[in-house]
Parts: structure tokens; C-alpha cells; sequence
């Protein structure tokens, strides 16, 4: 049985579960003549429901869990559209199977090759991708001077020449766990506040290995490597993101980890939440968004309610 009504009496409110490329996008939000992620799906989802583009009745809107930058990857984003359940049955055709499942099925074949949709389901009431949301989880990739380069990866990992001191870039990154204004490190919604509480940041370099373990090997000469053997990668978790936040804090721990900033003047920036050149974002491919986390269904609507709230210190 669908869901009942959220602000419309035939409507079901559908999560969709989708990852995607972000090397060809302006980012997620829709933007006129730009090509995004936003934009995208509902190009697609008008045609698949034959729903016009002008349709006052019918917006077809996406909400977003969190919105990526123009040439930022997502490996699991979540977004809900609001759909009245006669135009939903639209989709069906000639296919013996849910209206849910049709949907399902059209966009994984029309949507570009960019996009993947991993599933549709009727969301749970109270759920709202971006105000039910617990927390997300970045990570960002970089191969320094020590990483072994690999060509194919270019796209979602950051190439630097220098040698990275991640000691050093763990000293600033642990800084930035708890409530603090990350007005140095990014800019606010109009309205909003860059208030954000981190919950884990730190860096890694993901130990050389290879896809199978020696006691499994079958007799090959050659075992294939893991992709990430020997990246930096710096994970951040956090309950929401203001913008560039997340890539401006890459560069800050960046320009700690070859020499070129000191821990202290880390500690300085976060301090002193003023916006300035020296902590802009870092370029954008080496980011994707890993992870977004959600309550018991029972605390949906209460973690809505609760996070739209301003913050404060």
C-alpha cells in the first residue's frame, strides 16, 4: 500500500537511492542551460510520467539529502520527490509489476550512463531526505608523491606532487571535530549559518594490497591490485555541510601536510571563522559523497522538525 498523504491528498512520497559521476555536472542543484544531476532525473521522470515541464499541479521536485558541487561524486546520495499516485501508475505501461518497480526499471534505462539509480522504495512517514538525516559521510581522495599513479583514475582522485605529512594533517583535522563555526571554511546559505558539528576527520593512507589474499590465489602470475592501495584519503562525518565546507578543510589540512601552513595557523582559522583566500576549496574531483545516515522510522519527523531549526553556539 503507498504512503499516505504528506502535503497532498493523493500524493506518495518516494525515496530514491542514486549515485553518480560528477565530472559532467554543474553540481546537483538545477540550474537554467547548465547541465545537473537535478536537472537530469527530472528531465527524465516528466518524460517517463508524461508530466509537462509547466505542470503547476505537478512540480516533480527533488529534495536532496546534500547538494554536491559542480565536479563532485556521489556514491550514495538520497533525494525524495513528493508524486500523486494516478501519475505515478502512468509509468506502468505494459510491465505486470508495481508502479514503484516500473519506475525503477525506466529510469535505470533512460537516464544517462553518469547516473545510477540503486532503488526506489515509498518512504516511511515523516522522512524528508534532507532535514531526517543523521549525518554524511565524505571522503576525499589524493595521490601524492608516495602513491603509485594510476591514469584511469583521474576523475574521483586528486594528483599533487608533493610528499604529504600526514601527522601533521591529522593535527588539523582533529580540530575540526565538535560544534564550531566553519566561517573560515565555508559559506553560508541565505538565512543560514555555517554552525556544523563534525563528528570524525582524519587521514589515512590505505595500505598497499592486492584484490586477493596470497592463500587465494589460483595459480596467476599476477594479482590484480586494490584501486585504492596507497591513496591518501580523508574521511569526515558530519550531521550537515555548509558550503564548500568539506573541500575548503581538504586544502586547509592540504597546505598543513606539504609545509607550506603550520597546525597553529589551522587552529587560527577555526578560531577566527572569517572567510578569506587562504582557506578557498581544493579542486573538486577528488571528493565523493560515501554515506548518508538516517534514524529508526519512528524518529523521522522528530529529527525533521528538529534540524530546521537555526543553529547556535
Amino acid at each position: 500500500m503507498l504512503c499516505p498523504p504528506f502535503d497532498k491528498l493523493n500524493a506518495v512520497r518516494l525515496r530514491i537511492d542514486l549515485a553518480y559521476d560528477g565530472g559532467g555536472f554543474f553540481g546537483w542543484a538545477k540550474q537554467p542551460d547548465r547541465r545537473t544531476v537535478q536537472g537530469e532525473i527530472e528531465r527524465v521522470i516528466r518524460t517517463v510520467l508524461r508530466v509537462p515541464i509547466d505542470d503547476a499541479e505537478e512540480p516533480l521536485r527533488l529534495t536532496v539529502a546534500g547538494r554536491t558541487d559542480t565536479g563532485v561524486h556521489a556514491s550514495h546520495q538520497v533525494c525524495h520527490l513528493d508524486v500523486d499516485e494516478t501519475i505515478l501508475a502512468r509509468c506502468v505501461g505494459h510491465m505486470d509489476v508495481p508502479p514503484v518497480v516500473a519506475l525503477t526499471r525506466r529510469l535505470q534505462r533512460m537516464l544517462p550512463d553518469d547516473i545510477a539509480i540503486h532503488g526506489i522504495s515509498e518512504a516511511p512517514r515523516g522522512f524528508d531526505a534532507r532535514f531526517s538525516a543523521l549525518e554524511r559521510t565524505y571522503v576525499y581522495r589524493i595521490a601524492d608523491r608516495a602513491s603509485e599513479i594510476d591514469p584511469r583514475m583521474r576523475g574521483f582522485v586528486l594528483h599533487i606532487d608533493d610528499d604529504l605529512n600526514l601527522e601533521a594533517m591529522n593535527q588539523a583535522a582533529a580540530m575540526a571535530i565538535g560544534l564550531h563555526d566553519f566561517g573560515s571554511f565555508a559559506t553560508p546559505n541565505p538565512g543560514g549559518t555555517t554552525i556544523r558539528e563534525v563528528k570524525t576527520a582524519y587521514w589515512r593512507r590505505i595500505p598497499q594490497s592486492r584484490l586477493i589474499d596470497d592463500e587465494m590465489t589460483m595459480g596467476e602470475r599476477y594479482r590484480t591490485p586494490s584501486v585504492e592501495s596507497g591513496l591518501v584519503c580523508f574521511t569526515i562525518v558530519a550531521d550537515a555541510f555548509a558550503r564548500n565546507m568539506v573541500r575548503s578543510l581538504v586544502n586547509g589540512c592540504v597546505q598543513v601536510g606539504i609545509g607550506k601552513r603550520s597546525p597553529d595557523w589551522f587552529a587560527d582559522k577555526m578560531n577566527t571563522p572569517l572567510r578569506e583566500g587562504s582557506t578557498g576549496p581544493i579542486a573538486p574531483q577528488g571528493l565523493t559523497l560515501e554515506h548518508i545516515e538516517y534514524p529508526d522510522d519512528s524518529q523521522l519527523a522528530t529529527r525533521a522538525e528538529a534540524i530546521r531549526a537555526k543553529r547556535t553556539l
